[in-house]
């Protein structure tokens, strides 16, 4: 066990309870992750379906795009102190309950402006859960006793596998993309309404942090902390956005083995992630970082100087090997730094990555127009390289 590893000393609201009781937590908890993954995925395969709907350009589909993120990064700089405040389980449920009615009502809204202001509270409410549900993540971890946050994300992208398959099974078998969504938000909310009432107890504030009001914007250890994971974050991005680009322009690749990149890189993040806690349980948050972060940087550079098909997916594999266990590391510290509450170091740490998943693509592309893409994507390289150098610094030094 490695000597940076976090406290796991529970507060005294959860120090008594009974281990079937933490176990359910766990399961409630993978059960919140999952849902958040499925809607997002859900969400995802109807974005031609939206630009269709609505006749859009592809700079008012931006826009729509950019209302969802917009919205996340709202809540992520306003909602943390009222879920310190109220406590996982409650926040869980409203944000999630927000999140599966906005989401419902996506293709049935009448006009382009109700449109944006739904995607705005879609992003919203999935920001707020994604906050409430990581730090609840927080708190099992330090009721069992061990590291369990790179499963939950796992979970996550395990959800978002399932989403996007059974999205694209049902459509193809003719149904309404409507009703598929309503579908898939009734479904969401039933398993949100199930699993919140085993979230752990809240705990006040006052026993988990000792900050004033705004300290988490005066604390340097979060924005070390956020800015890796903006830098590894804009390294994420540009995978989801260009890799399959990249496969058929650079690599000349068919369309179903281009669309391969994207399940590869997607298929390394969630494997990796559910291997994830017994690394850093045995080795320590630092190593595994290190070790992530250079694998990352190996798949993306070789991925660049074979230009093959099978280079290329090897590479975007590596990629997701590497990538996968970043935000889980980075999220589970910023949760953990003295004085700040789980839920406002997450906010901070996590709106800042944001920036780097929403503006990095767009950096990327800058690049590759300036340059070609292969020059672009370098800096995807370069990303992994920074985390994988100061990543393990930070990490020892906050010893969280």
């Amino acid at each position: 066990m490695s000597d940076t590893a976090p406290d796991f000393t529970a507060p005294s609201a959860h120090r008594d309870l009974s281990l079937p009781t933490r176990r359910r937590a766990r399961t409630a908890t993978m059960a919140l992750f999952f849902v958040a993954g499925t809607m997002y995925a859900s969400w995802g395969v109807h974005v031609p379906t939206v630009r269709d709907k609505f006749a859009l350009s592809p700079a008012a589909l931006s826009v729509a795009l950019f209302s969802v993120a917009i919205g996340s990064i709202v809540a992520m700089m306003t909602i943390a102190r009222w879920i310190a405040r109220v406590g996982s389980r409650t926040a869980c449920l409203a944000g999630g309950l927000a999140m599966a009615a906005s989401g419902a009502l996506i293709l049935v809204v009448p006009n382009y402006p109700l449109l944006i202001a739904v995607l705005a509270l879609f992003g919203f409410s999935m920001a707020t859960l994604d906050v409430a549900m990581n730090a609840e993540a927080s708190a099992v971890e330090t009721a069992l006793g061990r590291p369990i946050m790179s499963a939950l994300h796992g979970m996550f992208s395990v959800g978002g596998i399932a989403g996007a398959a059974a999205g694209g099974a049902l459509l193809s078998a003719g149904m309404a993309p409507a009703v598929h969504l309503a579908l898939a938000s009734a479904a969401a909310a039933l398993v949100i309404g199930a699993a919140t009432p085993a979230v752990l107890p809240h705990v006040p504030p006052h026993e988990t942090a000792h900050g004033k009001p705004g300290d988490r914007w005066r604390s340097p250890a979060l924005w070390m902390l956020g800015a890796i994971a903006l830098v590894a974050l804009i390294a994420e991005g540009a995978m989801y956005d260009w890799a399959t680009v990249y496969m058929r322009d650079v690599v000349a690749a068919g369309p179903a083995l281009a669309s391969a990149a994207y399940a590869a890189f997607c298929c390394g993040m969630a494997a990796a992630r559910f291997a994830g806690d017994a690394v850093r349980a045995r080795f320590g948050a630092p190593q595994l970082v290190f070790a992530s972060a250079s694998l990352a940087c190996a798949g993306m550079v070789g991925a660049l100087l074979l230009p093959y098909p099978a280079a290329a997916l090897t590479g975007f594999t590596l990629m997701g090997l590497g990538l996968a266990n970043m935000m889980p590391v980075l999220f589970a510290a910023a949760m953990r730094v003295k004085g700040i509450h789980a839920a406002e170091g997450l906010a901070h740490v996590a709106g800042l990555a944001y920036f780097g998943l929403l503006f990095g693509p767009v950096a990327i592309g800058a690049v590759a127009q300036a340059a070609n893409l292969k020059a672009g994507l370098s800096v995807v390289a370069l990303c992994a390289a920074l985390v994988a150098i100061a990543a393990p610094k930070v990490l020892d030094r906050l010893k969280v």
